[in-house]
């Protein structure tokens, strides 16, 4: 088989993936020994440690904030809101799924609103649901790596280039931090919002932009990140390998 080079887009999503891993893994151990020398949760450690506080917050609002410029370093996933990312086909706009963007936020809602009570019922601290949302950023870039959820099972979009909430992923990402009243988690939040709402009013006052049909950019043709490459190559692998995960009852 021929191999497909690695684009540039995915080598960033590999790098991020990995140092996000090493965050978590490091903000667990914290959490683990503090719990265990009964300092306190990991949130009351990251806060009295103002550099450690200041590189997560300040490695996360850089990244948010590049987000609402155009960007040949971004997925076109997150670039196809900006004017100079539409090519006109001369066709009209597939229709934005609404039902589906709102089953996503329905259970996303949910599942963090489950997160919230058992905080306040004080069977999570915040040092927990600061881990969680350092868990959620892990698996932002699993998603676009190898397998998406709510590609798979609510939206049926083709790939992350024609993904119709593809902004929401830092807001989903600090869902977890709203129910923490802290400058460091609500700001961090208030620019996930906001670059939520920006994505989404440009979808609503230029759906041509969103769409395959009506903007060539989004095209196969078009396509230089390949990132839909790693999830045919996770399924291959388990369609080769399946004898492995399901064993077969005799």
């Amino acid at each position: 088989m021929k191999k497909r080079r690695l684009s540039r887009i995915s080598a960033l999503h590999y790098y991020k993936l990995i140092f996000r891993s090493l965050l978590f893994v490091t903000a667990t151990v914290l959490y683990v020994i503090g719990r265990i020398r009964g300092q306190g949760d990991l949130f009351g450690e990251v806060r009295r440690v103002p550099a450690f506080a200041g590189f997560i917050w300040l490695v996360f609002f850089v990244e948010m904030i590049w987000r609402f410029f155009p960007s040949k370093m971004e997925s076109m996933g997150c670039q196809k809101q900006f004017r100079e990312n539409y090519v006109p086909t001369g066709d009209a706009p597939e229709k934005t799924p609404v039902g589906r963007k709102l089953s996503v936020a329905a259970v996303w809602l949910l599942l963090n609103g489950i997160f919230g009570l058992l905080y306040y019922l004080g069977i999570f601290d915040a040092g927990l649901l600061l881990l969680i949302s350092l868990a959620y950023s892990v698996c932002d870039m699993i998603c676009i790596l190898f397998f998406c959820p709510f590609q798979t099972w609510f939206l049926k979009n083709k790939c992350c280039g024609s993904c119709y909430i593809y902004n929401w992923d830092y807001a989903m990402m600090f869902t977890p931090l709203v129910f923490i009243p802290d400058v460091f988690t609500w700001s961090l939040f208030g620019v996930a919002l906001l670059l939520l709402l920006v994505f989404e009013i440009a979808q609503l006052c230029h759906p041509e932009r969103f769409s395959e049909a009506s903007n060539a950019c989004l095209s196969c043709e078009k396509c230089e990140e390949k990132l839909c490459h790693h999830k045919r190559q996770l399924r291959r692998f388990i369609q080769k390998n399946k004898h492995l995960f399901f064993k077969k009852k005799k």
